[in-house]
């Protein structure tokens, strides 16, 4: 059985494979990240000690590694990480698994292992190019040409939060991040994502009037991205996006209006299947192919 490990700037999340009782992620656990007060070494120290605590209950024959950050997938090294998981660049969790444990380990971005998650098990299946957007504090996203991951020269392709668009930089104005800040600086209410569906769904005009905006930006790059790669599908993943029934239409409006004559027929558009789990089943595709 495989070892599952998705680290995110808030939380570490994990899980364990068993692929007798069908492909589906049990065990799961949580824990806090607490980034910047142990660091990126610090987060090696807490991959090895889920390893060895799983190792008490389960036969581990490979770990794969879902994390944030800009990793080369040839060496396994993080090679850039922003200020949530300060003093990560330069970590190599492979190396450091396999010296302890002298198992197979890889670790890739997390988005990219979302993003072959969501193709070999979820929305993406039966699809060979993919687009794959995840909407949470910021925006990242994945590139996914003839069913394998596009990394880019410097292995930054599909780091969209930082695309320009007419509003500002995309992951300003229209990550999760945006949508709470957006509301409490025009009704003064503190709220997470699922209060503020909640106040919407109630019928507050204010609040419903801020996720309109944010679903016009969130379309202004969606669009973007379907002119520089005219993939077949794009799938929109996060938190916020689990609210499914408000926002599809909202955003297929948008972007029906927004495209321009034969290009608004050529766009497909879908929310993740797989969830929080979606990082989980890519690191474990690609784990399993690397072992094969």
């Amino acid at each position: 059985m495989y070892l599952l490990i998705d680290i995110g700037g808030t939380n570490i999340k994990s899980g364990i494979i068993r692929e007798s009782e069908g492909i589906g992620v049990v065990d799961k656990r949580e824990f806090p990240t607490n980034a910047k007060r142990v660091f990126g070494s610090g987060i090696e120290k807490k991959v090895v000690e889920i390893i060895e605590s799983y190792r008490e209950k389960y036969e581990i024959a490979g770990v794969g590694i879902s994390t944030a950050g800009v990793v080369n997938f040839k060496t396994n090294e993080i090679v850039y990480a922003n200020e949530n998981i300060p003093f990560y660049t330069g970590i190599n969790l492979s190396g450091t698994v396999k010296k302890i444990f002298n198992i197979p380990c890889i670790v890739e971005n997390d988005v990219n292992c979302a993003a072959i998650g969501e193709l070999h098990y979820g929305s993406g299946k039966g699809y060979s190019n993919l687009f794959c957007l995840t909407v949470g504090t910021g925006i990242g996203g994945a590139v996914i040409i003839d069913k394998k991951l596009y990394h880019g020269a410097a292995f930054t392709a599909g780091e969209i939060g930082y695309m320009k668009i007419n509003k500002g930089i995309f992951q300003d104005v229209a990550s999760t991040s945006f949508l709470v800040n957006c509301v409490k600086e025009k009704t003064g209410l503190e709220l997470n994502g699922k209060e503020i569906f909640r106040q919407a769904l109630n019928g507050n005009p204010q609040i419903k009037d801020i996720i309109e905006l944010f679903c016009e930006n969130l379309a202004e790059g969606i669009v973007t991205i379907n002119y520089v790669l005219n993939p077949e599908r794009i799938i929109i993943g996060g938190g916020v996006m689990e609210q499914t029934e408000y926002l599809y239409p909202i955003i297929k409006k948008k972007l029906e209006t927004s495209m321009n004559g034969i290009f608004n027929r050529n766009i497909d558009f879908s929310f993740a299947r797989l969830g929080n789990s979606a990082g989980m089943y890519g690191a474990y595709y690609l784990l399993k192919k690397q072992m094969t």
